[in-house]
């Protein structure tokens, strides 16, 4: 079936999350003290070495569920930690409170990442959109700061170029209007062998953002093609929905995002260059 509609994450995807981060890592760290006090330094490199002992097991966990593997990058890998050391002191108990609060963190210090693009992130955005193909940017970040870095790219075509922000891919709630497609979704997907806890489908925020793009484009998940480079943040949903994805492989790959991504047969493929998105649309 051909490809009539193309959805992109951003962060780790098009660009170079190492380099972007490491300004937004130390306004974060700098958040955290101010809100729990100095003694949280040694705090974050022992939660920092938990979550990298027991990678893809201890994730971000979300009213006792994992939504995403805590050391896929370092915005994952902070957000994680802060939400543990803000329980391991016993500070904002209430989940709702103390999500907020590193929400609110996150937020501000993403104002202070870096602008480091792959090195073919132009090239790719402008054979995308040469296609004529509806093109966006599915992202949590806020839709404003995503923009300016795409002007700061500036590929042509970029008048074309949607941005969806404030996803909250991570979210497990249903969606504000019902949708059978929602609703036939299985609530987890179990990877035997390779992984020792379930993979959250029913992602209602992200499913909006999903179904607003095929509502004003006139198409469906079954002609689309999503790119990402976190298998259960970016891909898992759409895929359970029919969708093809192309996972941008990181250096940390995990064993579970690639058996995933086998599992779908000709509707999935992997990679670590945003090149290899282009056949797909052949």
């Amino acid at each position: 079936m051909a490809i009539a509609c193309v959805v992109l994450d951003f962060d780790g995807t098009f660009t170079d999350v190492a380099t972007e981060s490491a300004p937004f890592l130390k306004h974060f760290r700098d958040g955290l003290v101010r809100a729990l006090g100095q003694g949280v330094e040694q705090a974050w490199e022992e939660e920092v070495s938990a979550l990298r002992a027991g990678a893809d097991l201890l994730g971000w966990n979300l009213g006792g569920k994992v939504v995403a593997p805590a050391t896929a990058d370092p915005y994952l890998t902070a957000t994680t930690a802060a939400h543990r050391i803000f329980q391991r002191l016993s500070v904002g108990t209430d989940e709702a409170t103390r999500s907020e609060a590193v929400q609110t963190m996150y937020r501000e210090s993403y104002v202070h990442s870096a602008t480091a693009f792959k090195p073919e992130a132009k090239e790719v955005l402008e054979a995308l959109l040469a296609t004529g193909l509806p093109v966006t940017v599915v992202t949590n970040a806020h839709t404003e700061l995503v923009e300016k870095k795409l002007d700061t790219l500036a590929p042509k075509g970029r008048e074309r170029l949607k941005v969806s922000g404030d996803a909250r891919k991570f979210l497990l709630d249903p969606p504000d209007v019902p949708d059978a497609r929602f609703d036939a979704l299985p609530e987890t997907q179990v990877l035997e062998g390779v992984l020792r806890r379930p993979i959250y489908l029913r992602r209602g925020r992200y499913f909006e953002a999903l179904k607003h793009i095929w509502d004003t484009t006139g198409t469906r998940p079954e002609d689309t093609l999503v790119a990402g480079d976190i298998y259960e943040l970016d891909l898992a949903l759409p895929a359970a929905l029919g969708a093809h994805v192309q996972l941008v492989a990181r250096d940390n790959v995990l064993p579970y995002e690639l058996k995933a991504i086998d599992a779908l047969g000709a509707r999935g493929g992997v990679d670590k260059s945003l090149l290899a998105l282009l056949p797909r649309l052949r």
